[in-house]
């Protein structure tokens, strides 16, 4: 009796705990991941949509679990996981990097799920080698819910940083991100940082400040987004593109999102009641 119940008890927890799944053939020793969930305006997946365009990232992989939203993306006819991985090689200055593994979504993360999200992803960074990760954010001082940011930068043109070791903040100098002095940050990013310190893994959070908002009336913040990724073109000379230009082609992706989206993907309360969006 003692080694079925010690069964039933194995099988409960493989069924609540999320599962990556990418490509047997993806090596991602070396790699920097950037990971760009849900945030303030959209900004993370403007980011993300542009990083897959302008380094020809490739989709290798996802991760699954039962109280994801129970939907699928779809762009160009194809269906996308709610969590996807990508990769490529791009040419990438930091330190023991020669390519690149992106991790996107759109959905909203259910705090429940958080830390059991937080503990496969780093077990994954773990084993596969990756060298370095950077989180995505963005935040907004008028919204209520979400990270509390006490910011000395006066306007809407903030970008700051926050480092798990001294080596990531040295990274964050590299490129001239200033540290956040002291806030609270919330969600997968901040469970991630919290872990990554934990565990003296090299990560960084960029946030950029954004007027955008969350729930229904969504607002995608190309701007915030152009700024972050301004931020990386020292790490990735591919994306280095000037200040136009890189504006007008946030604007043509925050478009893309537009489209992609349903406002049901990030509600406000639940998800069991929302219907289907299809966009043609």
């Amino acid at each position: 009796m003692g080694t079925v119940n010690s069964i039933i008890v194995a099988l409960s927890v493989m069924v609540d705990e999320p599962t990556v799944d990418v490509e047997e053939n993806l090596d991602a020793s070396g790699a920097l991941l950037v990971t760009c969930f849900p945030s303030v305006g959209f900004v993370s997946s403007i980011v993300a949509h542009y990083l897959v365009d302008k380094l020809e990232l490739e989709l290798v992989g996802g991760i699954r679990h039962q109280d994801l939203a129970a939907v699928c993306l779809v762009q160009d006819g194809k269906p996308l996981p709610p969590i996807r991985f990508y990769s490529g090689e791009p040419i990438c200055n930091m330190e023991r990097c020669d390519k690149v593994v992106l991790i996107a979504s759109e959905i909203h993360i259910p705090e429940k799920l958080s830390l059991h999200l937080t503990t496969e992803i780093i077990n994954w960074i773990k084993d596969s080698g990756v060298s370095s990760t950077i989180m995505i954010d963005s935040f907004s001082h008028g919204i209520e819910k979400g990270h509390s940011i006490f910011d000395d930068q006066e306007g809407m043109d903030s970008i700051l940083g926050i480092g798990s070791t001294d080596g990531a903040h040295l990274i964050l100098d590299q490129i001239k991100v200033p540290l956040l002095k002291q806030g609270v940050v919330s969600g997968m990013t901040g469970v991630m940082m919290g872990e990554c310190r934990r565990r003296s893994i090299d990560a960084m959070a960029i946030l950029a400040e954004s007027n955008g908002d969350v729930g229904q009336g969504v607002i995608p913040d190309a701007r915030a987004a152009a700024r972050i990724i301004g931020s990386m073109d020292v790490l990735l000379p591919a994306v280095q593109l000037d200040a136009e230009p890189l504006l007008e082609e946030a604007k043509r992706i925050e478009g893309q999102i537009r489209e992609m989206m349903a406002v049901h993907l990030n509600p406000p309360q639940d998800v069991g009641d929302a219907q289907t969006g299809m966009f043609g």
